[in-house]
């Protein structure tokens, strides 16, 4: 008669549990350094130290350290050999370098959007985003609008039913939320970042693939330009302090 195997006791816990457990911390402590890097609280440039987050999370300093790795994977922190993990400090040419890519892939999603059936769903759902970046765009609250114009450009994207295009999309999304955050202070008490995807939610709409492009192709327009009236902007508005009405042209 085969012997049957002893019970297992209340704590025993399944092998390879320890290494989930290790993994659900990690993520949690990454998506914790994520937000504190997205809301600001590391500005660009700063280092980030291994001990000293581990001693705030209370957490041993392994996964800090997953944490740091999947996020340098992201683009949200660079290490630097002999000097640490540091925020990137974003410069002309990584901004370009962001624009040029995202371009690419929204405008592959979109021609194939405009020869599929659901672009005026797609068209009326943009619409209802733009709608509420109105709203948020009355409050000043920027970091709501900068979160809806995230999405807003997913759907277009997500729309496109291409798992991979969408995967190589959603890698872009940490350092584009980082480089509109800079972005964004062009805009601030201004209705053109609202006209500009109201247009481009109406063309898709009326189903004209050229109208589309050109209009993305406006919408995306020259980085180098867009970056330099952001930095005036907050040159003599600094993030905190309300821009007079009418705000920037």
């Amino acid at each position: 008669m085969p012997s049957v195997p002893p019970s297992p006791k209340p704590n025993d816990a399944p092998r390879g549990a320890g290494r989930v457990v290790r993994n659900t911390l990690a993520s949690q402590i990454t998506a914790e350094i994520r937000a504190l890097i997205l809301d600001g609280a590391f500005p660009a440039g700063s280092q980030l130290n291994e001990f000293a987050l581990a001693t705030q999370f209370d957490v041993s300093r392994g996964p800090v350290r997953e944490a740091f790795q999947r996020l340098i994977q992201e683009g949200l922190l660079r290490s630097e050999p002999h000097r640490g993990v540091f925020v990137p400090d974003l410069g002309t040419s990584d901004i370009v370098d962001i624009y040029f890519t995202r371009k690419s892939l929204e405008i592959a999603a979109i021609r194939r959007v405009m020869a599929g059936p659901e672009r005026r769903r797609l068209s009326q759902e943009l619409q209802g985003l733009t709608d509420e970046m109105a709203e948020r765009l009355a409050k000043g609250e920027w970091r709501e609008i900068a979160d809806l114009d995230l999405h807003y450009h997913l759907r277009i994207v997500e729309e496109a039913r291409s798992e991979r295009l969408s995967r190589s999309y959603r890698t872009l999304q940490a350092e584009t939320r980082l480089c509109l955050r800079i972005m964004m202070a062009g805009y601030r008490q201004n209705r053109a970042l609202i006209e500009e995807h109201e247009r481009l939610a109406a063309f898709i709409g009326q189903g004209n693939p050229r109208d589309v492009e050109e209009e993305m192709d406006t919408h995306f327009g020259d980085p180098v330009r867009i970056l330099a009236r952001a930095k005036a902007a907050l040159r003599d508005h600094p993030i905190g302090v309300p821009a007079p009405a009418g705000g920037a042209d």
